[in-house]
């Protein structure tokens, strides 16, 4: 057979969050469109979220065990070793069994034994390396993998020069999209067409800190004339859907319930990207990728509870070139983000500099560059 008439086998491997799970997707469409007759298999690992949205966008998953350390004390860290080994076990298992052609990872738990595994087996691998600074398992793969995809400069200090290609990170092909007319988006949401719109965005399961923050601040953001667009994830939909009933129970006259668009995930992130005005969001990297793109005013607060920190790095380098205002937690957040975001509503150049500034980072073909990377290691 012809190389070019092969049919090509690709394993990708990413998730435990929206950040790693949907550039892989994108990786994933990418190749799909352009080899028809690719197999592609995803892992993951057992019980994350990449077990529903990977079958959800039309491919096949297997889940690994692996699990990783937990930050408080507790008997499950005893047997995170044992989950490792077996994880490495099933991996090998799989890639032996699948007989692909090239192995991709974007990061998650999964990963790191799936790309172990393959690169044992002599099978070329390909890191996508999301953030501005790279964790521990991707410096140690990084010795065996063919290529490094990055979305930051300065990497060459941690991952082989000669293996890095700066792509820029995959995004939602949706967000590429034109964005509609923002009028019609914001009555999607039940807003009014004609006020400035706040963007909340606590990442795809939600973050506590910011939430809590939000809510401490939405009466001064509606009553100052602007209106609230909130995605505060799932876990927390029911807590804020009472306490913002509360609220507007005891002020009627404030409309608020017309002001103010909760919701526990926004499935139609274009309606919301055009809606807003201003956008305040965690720094995952995907985020991050999708604002650059969207080009708006952006608020970032970085969680500080992930693997070396690196939303307060991705959010750093924005920051640095007057894309985004960094504000990190603690217990100035609430003063200081309610003083930030109001004064972006009141001040249409700040606006527009952080907008015109954030759109320069763009790098909207990141997903087919890294497919071309891909393919390079195909043939």
């Amino acid at each position: 057979m012809a190389q070019q008439d092969k049919k090509y086998k690709i394993i990708l491997s990413g998730g435990g969050t929206g950040g790693h799970i949907f550039p892989a997707v994108s990786i994933a469409d990418e190749m799909r469109r352009r080899h028809p007759d690719a197999e592609i298999l995803f892992v993951g690992a057992n019980g994350r979220m990449e077990m529903t949205r990977v079958p959800e966008a039309g491919y096949p998953i297997k889940g690994l065990p692996i699990a990783g350390i937990q930050r408080s004390l507790s008997l499950s860290n005893l047997l995170v070793p044992f989950k490792v080994l077996e994880s490495l076990w099933q991996a090998s298992r799989i890639v032996r069994s699948f007989h692909p052609d090239v192995v991709v990872g974007t990061g998650g738990y999964a990963s790191a034994p799936v790309l172990f595994a393959a690169s044992l087996l002599g099978v070329p691998t390909l890191i996508q390396e999301q953030n501005g600074f790279a964790g521990v398992t991707n410096k140690i793969l990084s010795r065996r993998a063919k290529k490094i995809c990055v979305a930051y400069s300065g990497l060459e200090k941690v991952f082989p020069k000669d293996k890095i290609v700066f792509t820029g990170n995959p995004i939602r092909s949706a967000i590429l999209k034109p964005l509609p007319d923002k009028k019609t988006a914001l009555e999607s949401f039940g807003l009014n067409g004609e006020k400035k719109t706040v963007l909340i965005l606590g990442g795809s399961q939600g973050a506590r800190e910011v939430n809590k923050a939000i809510f401490a601040i939405v009466k001064q953001i509606v009553d100052s004339g602007a209106q609230v667009l909130w995605q505060c994830g799932k876990y927390y939909y029911e807590q804020y859907r009472a306490s913002l009933d509360t609220m507007i129970k005891e002020n009627p006259e404030k409309g608020y319930d017309k002001k103010i668009s909760l919701n526990a995930f926004i499935k139609d992130m274009n309606c919301a990207y055009s809606a807003s005005d201003v956008i305040i969001s965690r720094s995952g990297a995907s985020t991050v990728s999708e604002l650059c793109v969207v080009g708006r005013a952006s608020v970032l607060i970085p969680s500080p509870n992930v693997a070396e920190d690196h939303q307060r790095h991705n959010a750093l380098a924005l920051s640095e070139k007057n894309a985004a205002i960094l504000i990190l937690e603690g217990e100035e957040l609430i003063p200081r983000l309610q003083k930030t975001v109001l004064e972006l509503l009141q001040d249409d150049e700040k606006r527009g500099v952080l907008a015109e500034n954030i759109k320069k980072l763009a790098k909207p073909n990141a997903t087919a560059d890294i497919a071309s990377e891909v393919e390079k290691l195909l043939k």
